[in-house]
Protein backbone atom coordinates (compact mmCIF):
# COMPACT_ATOMS: atom_id res chain seq x y z
CA UNK A 1 0.00 0.00 0.00
CA UNK A 2 1.12 2.81 -0.73
CA UNK A 3 1.76 6.04 1.93
CA UNK A 4 1.29 10.15 0.67
CA UNK A 5 4.25 11.92 1.36
CA UNK A 6 2.33 14.25 3.87
CA UNK A 7 1.46 10.96 5.79
CA UNK A 8 5.00 9.59 5.95
CA UNK A 9 6.23 13.22 6.78
CA UNK A 10 3.97 13.10 9.90
CA UNK A 11 4.63 9.67 10.58
CA UNK A 12 8.47 10.61 10.43
CA UNK A 13 7.87 13.36 12.78
CA UNK A 14 5.98 11.20 15.58
CA UNK A 15 8.57 8.58 15.25
CA UNK A 16 11.72 10.76 15.97
CA UNK A 17 9.75 12.88 18.51
CA UNK A 18 8.96 9.26 20.29
CA UNK A 19 12.45 8.65 20.21
CA UNK A 20 13.57 11.81 21.54
CA UNK A 21 11.21 11.43 24.19
CA UNK A 22 12.57 7.72 25.02
CA UNK A 23 15.96 9.22 25.08
CA UNK A 24 14.81 11.21 28.00
CA UNK A 25 12.94 8.42 29.74
CA UNK A 26 15.80 6.30 29.22
CA UNK A 27 18.97 8.46 29.17
CA UNK A 28 21.26 9.45 26.62
CA UNK A 29 24.90 8.61 25.30
CA UNK A 30 28.26 10.10 26.59
CA UNK A 31 27.78 12.85 23.54
CA UNK A 32 23.64 13.43 24.46
CA UNK A 33 22.49 10.98 21.76
CA UNK A 34 19.58 8.89 22.26
CA UNK A 35 19.93 4.86 21.78
CA UNK A 36 16.90 4.47 19.49
CA UNK A 37 17.97 7.60 17.12
CA UNK A 38 21.38 8.92 16.26
CA UNK A 39 22.34 11.76 13.89
CA UNK A 40 25.32 13.35 13.19
CA UNK A 41 26.40 15.48 9.92
CA UNK A 42 25.54 13.38 6.58
CA UNK A 43 24.86 10.89 9.15
CA UNK A 44 21.16 9.33 10.83
CA UNK A 45 21.12 6.63 12.52
CA UNK A 46 17.20 4.64 12.50
CA UNK A 47 16.22 1.04 14.20
CA UNK A 48 15.16 -1.46 11.97
CA UNK A 49 11.37 -1.50 13.14
CA UNK A 50 11.55 2.58 12.47
CA UNK A 51 13.00 1.94 9.22
CA UNK A 52 10.04 -0.04 8.38
CA UNK A 53 7.27 2.13 9.73
CA UNK A 54 8.75 5.12 7.71
CA UNK A 55 8.71 2.70 4.33
CA UNK A 56 12.54 3.11 4.07
CA UNK A 57 13.89 0.62 2.10
CA UNK A 58 17.14 -0.29 -0.06
CA UNK A 59 18.45 -1.99 -2.96
CA UNK A 60 21.34 -2.85 -3.87
CA UNK A 61 23.76 -0.87 -6.54
CA UNK A 62 24.80 -2.56 -9.84
CA UNK A 63 24.70 -2.57 -13.38
CA UNK A 64 21.32 -1.41 -15.00
CA UNK A 65 20.10 -1.04 -19.12
CA UNK A 66 19.33 2.80 -19.63
CA UNK A 67 17.29 3.38 -22.26
CA UNK A 68 17.45 6.38 -23.64
CA UNK A 69 14.12 8.12 -24.48
CA UNK A 70 12.83 11.38 -26.21
CA UNK A 71 9.25 12.76 -25.03
CA UNK A 72 6.26 12.97 -27.50
CA UNK A 73 2.41 13.23 -27.67
CA UNK A 74 -0.01 12.01 -29.67
CA UNK A 75 -3.78 10.24 -29.78
CA UNK A 76 -5.45 6.80 -30.40
CA UNK A 77 -6.64 6.51 -33.69
CA UNK A 78 -9.04 3.57 -35.48
CA UNK A 79 -7.45 1.45 -37.84
CA UNK A 80 -9.10 1.95 -40.88
CA UNK A 81 -9.71 -1.64 -41.81
CA UNK A 82 -11.57 -2.20 -38.84
CA UNK A 83 -14.09 0.72 -39.60
CA UNK A 84 -17.18 -0.18 -41.58
CA UNK A 85 -19.95 1.95 -43.27
CA UNK A 86 -22.74 -0.27 -44.32
CA UNK A 87 -24.47 0.83 -47.46
CA UNK A 88 -27.84 -0.43 -48.80
CA UNK A 89 -26.48 -2.89 -52.49
CA UNK A 90 -29.96 -1.67 -54.39
CA UNK A 91 -31.77 1.58 -53.27
CA UNK A 92 -35.23 0.20 -51.75
CA UNK A 93 -37.16 0.39 -48.66
CA UNK A 94 -36.10 -0.48 -45.01
CA UNK A 95 -38.65 -4.09 -44.73
CA UNK A 96 -36.73 -5.03 -40.94
CA UNK A 97 -34.31 -3.45 -38.98
CA UNK A 98 -32.38 -6.03 -36.72
CA UNK A 99 -29.59 -4.04 -34.82
CA UNK A 100 -29.28 -0.79 -33.37
CA UNK A 101 -26.48 1.67 -31.66
CA UNK A 102 -24.51 -0.17 -29.25
CA UNK A 103 -25.11 -3.78 -30.13
CA UNK A 104 -21.94 -6.03 -30.25
CA UNK A 105 -22.12 -7.84 -34.12
CA UNK A 106 -20.11 -10.64 -35.53
CA UNK A 107 -19.28 -10.50 -39.84
CA UNK A 108 -22.19 -12.26 -41.30
CA UNK A 109 -24.91 -11.15 -38.99
CA UNK A 110 -28.52 -9.38 -40.15
CA UNK A 111 -28.34 -5.81 -39.73
CA UNK A 112 -31.44 -5.34 -41.93
CA UNK A 113 -33.74 -6.20 -44.36
CA UNK A 114 -34.65 -4.61 -47.67
CA UNK A 115 -37.19 -4.28 -50.09
CA UNK A 116 -35.51 -3.26 -53.83
CA UNK A 117 -37.14 -0.37 -55.76
CA UNK A 118 -36.59 -2.44 -59.04
CA UNK A 119 -37.12 -5.63 -58.69
CA UNK A 120 -39.61 -5.68 -55.33
CA UNK A 121 -37.40 -8.65 -54.09
CA UNK A 122 -36.13 -8.40 -50.58
CA UNK A 123 -32.63 -8.92 -49.68
CA UNK A 124 -30.65 -9.11 -46.20
CA UNK A 125 -27.91 -6.55 -45.57
CA UNK A 126 -25.55 -8.50 -43.20
CA UNK A 127 -22.62 -7.19 -41.08
CA UNK A 128 -18.84 -7.02 -43.29
CA UNK A 129 -16.96 -7.19 -40.15
CA UNK A 130 -16.92 -8.18 -36.11
CA UNK A 131 -17.38 -5.22 -33.88
CA UNK A 132 -20.08 -2.76 -32.21
CA UNK A 133 -22.28 -0.42 -34.41
CA UNK A 134 -21.66 3.39 -33.13
CA UNK A 135 -24.24 5.02 -35.19
CA UNK A 136 -27.97 3.91 -36.84
CA UNK A 137 -29.58 5.90 -39.49
CA UNK A 138 -31.82 2.84 -40.12
CA UNK A 139 -35.78 2.89 -39.34
CA UNK A 140 -38.76 0.54 -41.16
CA UNK A 141 -40.39 2.12 -43.98
CA UNK A 142 -37.49 4.19 -44.71
CA UNK A 143 -36.02 4.58 -48.11
CA UNK A 144 -32.16 3.17 -48.09
CA UNK A 145 -31.22 6.16 -50.80
CA UNK A 146 -27.26 6.29 -50.63
CA UNK A 147 -26.93 7.05 -46.92
CA UNK A 148 -25.04 5.01 -44.71
CA UNK A 149 -27.26 3.01 -42.36
CA UNK A 150 -25.20 1.69 -39.94
CA UNK A 151 -21.04 2.58 -39.00
CA UNK A 152 -19.35 -0.80 -36.83
CA UNK A 153 -15.93 -0.39 -35.48
CA UNK A 154 -14.05 -2.98 -34.08
CA UNK A 155 -11.21 -1.90 -31.60
CA UNK A 156 -9.59 -5.16 -30.80
CA UNK A 157 -6.83 -3.20 -32.56
CA UNK A 158 -5.95 0.61 -32.74
CA UNK A 159 -3.31 2.83 -33.51
CA UNK A 160 -0.88 5.22 -31.33
CA UNK A 161 -0.48 8.52 -33.73
CA UNK A 162 3.16 9.95 -32.40
CA UNK A 163 3.74 13.28 -33.36
CA UNK A 164 7.24 13.73 -34.65
CA UNK A 165 8.48 17.25 -34.76
CA UNK A 166 11.26 18.01 -37.51
CA UNK A 167 14.26 18.45 -34.75
CA UNK A 168 13.79 14.96 -33.57
CA UNK A 169 12.93 13.35 -37.43
CA UNK A 170 17.17 12.44 -37.58
CA UNK A 171 17.04 10.30 -34.62
CA UNK A 172 13.24 8.80 -34.85
CA UNK A 173 12.79 5.62 -37.43
CA UNK A 174 10.62 2.72 -38.23
CA UNK A 175 11.30 -0.48 -35.61
CA UNK A 176 12.42 1.66 -32.30
CA UNK A 177 10.39 0.69 -29.26
CA UNK A 178 7.91 3.14 -27.71
CA UNK A 179 6.84 2.94 -23.91
CA UNK A 180 3.27 4.31 -23.99
CA UNK A 181 2.08 5.82 -20.78
CA UNK A 182 -1.74 5.50 -20.19
CA UNK A 183 -4.02 5.41 -16.85
CA UNK A 184 -4.43 2.00 -16.16
CA UNK A 185 -0.86 0.84 -17.21
CA UNK A 186 2.44 1.60 -19.40
CA UNK A 187 2.42 -0.38 -22.69
CA UNK A 188 5.36 -1.21 -25.12
CA UNK A 189 5.35 -1.64 -29.10
CA UNK A 190 7.35 -0.70 -31.98
CA UNK A 191 7.45 1.91 -34.67
CA UNK A 192 5.59 0.71 -37.60
CA UNK A 193 5.27 3.51 -40.05
CA UNK A 194 6.49 7.22 -40.18
CA UNK A 195 3.91 9.29 -42.20
CA UNK A 196 3.71 12.39 -43.21
CA UNK A 197 1.03 14.80 -40.90
CA UNK A 198 -1.68 16.02 -43.60
CA UNK A 199 -2.39 19.00 -41.11
CA UNK A 200 0.69 19.83 -39.23
CA UNK A 201 4.29 20.31 -39.55
CA UNK A 202 5.43 16.93 -38.19
CA UNK A 203 5.33 13.17 -39.15
CA UNK A 204 3.34 10.58 -37.32
CA UNK A 205 5.11 7.51 -36.03
CA UNK A 206 2.57 4.95 -36.25
CA UNK A 207 2.34 2.18 -33.15
CA UNK A 208 -0.36 -0.69 -32.93
CA UNK A 209 -1.84 -1.26 -29.69
CA UNK A 210 -3.22 -4.46 -28.40
CA UNK A 211 -6.81 -3.12 -27.07
CA UNK A 212 -8.42 -6.67 -26.25
CA UNK A 213 -8.95 -5.47 -22.59
CA UNK A 214 -10.95 -2.34 -24.05
CA UNK A 215 -9.34 0.14 -22.03
CA UNK A 216 -8.59 2.11 -24.65
CA UNK A 217 -10.33 4.88 -27.23
CA UNK A 218 -10.16 6.53 -29.90
CA UNK A 219 -9.37 9.98 -29.36
CA UNK A 220 -7.83 9.46 -26.30
CA UNK A 221 -4.55 11.70 -26.14
CA UNK A 222 -1.18 9.91 -24.76
CA UNK A 223 1.94 10.75 -23.91
CA UNK A 224 4.57 8.14 -25.38
CA UNK A 225 8.65 7.82 -24.78
CA UNK A 226 10.20 6.67 -28.33
CA UNK A 227 13.48 4.30 -27.31
CA UNK A 228 16.54 6.46 -29.41
CA UNK A 229 18.96 4.42 -27.69
CA UNK A 230 20.17 2.48 -24.91
CA UNK A 231 23.17 1.14 -23.04
CA UNK A 232 24.34 -0.87 -19.89
CA UNK A 233 25.22 1.49 -16.83
CA UNK A 234 28.11 -1.24 -14.79
CA UNK A 235 26.78 1.05 -11.40
CA UNK A 236 23.20 2.62 -11.85
CA UNK A 237 20.71 4.49 -9.00
CA UNK A 238 17.45 5.01 -9.02
CA UNK A 239 16.45 8.86 -9.41
CA UNK A 240 14.18 8.93 -6.49
CA UNK A 241 16.70 7.67 -4.44
CA UNK A 242 18.94 10.44 -5.41
CA UNK A 243 19.39 13.40 -2.55
CA UNK A 244 20.94 16.87 -2.69
CA UNK A 245 22.72 17.59 0.26
CA UNK A 246 24.45 20.69 0.08
CA UNK A 247 25.56 21.21 -3.58
CA UNK A 248 26.56 17.47 -3.53
CA UNK A 249 24.17 14.78 -4.95
CA UNK A 250 23.96 11.24 -3.88
CA UNK A 251 22.45 8.55 -1.96
CA UNK A 252 22.45 6.90 1.45
CA UNK A 253 24.35 3.48 2.31
CA UNK A 254 23.09 1.53 4.79
CA UNK A 255 25.56 0.36 6.77
CA UNK A 256 23.47 -1.81 9.77
CA UNK A 257 21.39 0.34 11.38
CA UNK A 258 23.13 3.70 10.06
CA UNK A 259 22.59 5.38 6.85
CA UNK A 260 25.43 7.77 5.36
CA UNK A 261 25.08 10.48 2.60
CA UNK A 262 27.34 9.01 0.18
CA UNK A 263 28.19 11.68 -2.68
CA UNK A 264 27.98 9.92 -6.33
CA UNK A 265 29.28 11.83 -9.29
CA UNK A 266 26.09 10.67 -11.99
CA UNK A 267 26.81 10.42 -15.79
CA UNK A 268 23.57 9.39 -18.39
CA UNK A 269 20.48 8.84 -16.96
CA UNK A 270 16.78 7.93 -17.97
CA UNK A 271 13.28 8.40 -16.80
CA UNK A 272 14.27 5.97 -13.71
CA UNK A 273 17.64 5.95 -13.41
CA UNK A 274 21.19 6.85 -12.81
CA UNK A 275 24.11 6.28 -14.51
CA UNK A 276 27.08 6.54 -11.51
CA UNK A 277 30.36 7.54 -12.58
CA UNK A 278 31.85 7.33 -9.32
CA UNK A 279 30.92 7.21 -5.42
CA UNK A 280 29.31 3.79 -5.23
CA UNK A 281 30.97 0.16 -5.93
CA UNK A 282 28.88 -2.39 -7.55
CA UNK A 283 27.11 -4.33 -4.42
CA UNK A 284 26.62 -1.10 -1.89
CA UNK A 285 23.21 -1.63 -0.31
CA UNK A 286 21.37 2.33 -0.96
CA UNK A 287 18.32 3.69 0.52
CA UNK A 288 15.73 3.26 -2.86
CA UNK A 289 12.53 4.57 -1.56
CA UNK A 290 11.61 7.60 0.69
CA UNK A 291 15.23 8.37 1.28
CA UNK A 292 14.40 12.08 1.39
CA UNK A 293 13.05 10.87 5.15
CA UNK A 294 16.54 10.21 6.05
CA UNK A 295 17.39 13.76 4.71
CA UNK A 296 15.03 15.61 6.41
CA UNK A 297 15.97 14.08 9.56
CA UNK A 298 19.38 15.56 9.20
CA UNK A 299 18.84 18.68 8.12
CA UNK A 300 15.80 18.94 11.38
CA UNK A 301 19.30 17.58 13.16
CA UNK A 302 21.41 19.95 12.01
CA UNK A 303 19.41 23.09 12.98
CA UNK A 304 18.58 22.00 15.94
CA UNK A 305 22.16 21.93 16.63
CA UNK A 306 23.16 25.81 15.22
CA UNK A 307 20.39 26.63 18.62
Amino acid sequence: MKISTIALLSLASLVFNASALASDEHGHDDHGHSDDHHTEENHSRIQPEMAHQLGIETTTAGPQELRQTITTYGAVATDPAQLSHVRARFTGTLKAVRATTGDRVKAGDTLAVVESDESFNAYTLHAPIAGQIIQRHANIGESTRDQVLFTIVNTDKLWAELRVYPQQQNIVAEGQTVFIDTVHTQLRGLIQHMIPAIDGPYQLARVELDNTDGHLTPGLMLQAHIQVGHFTAPVAVAKQAVQKMGDRRGVFIQHEHTYTFTPLKLGASDNNFYQVLAGLAPGAEYVSENSYLIKADIEKSAAEHKH
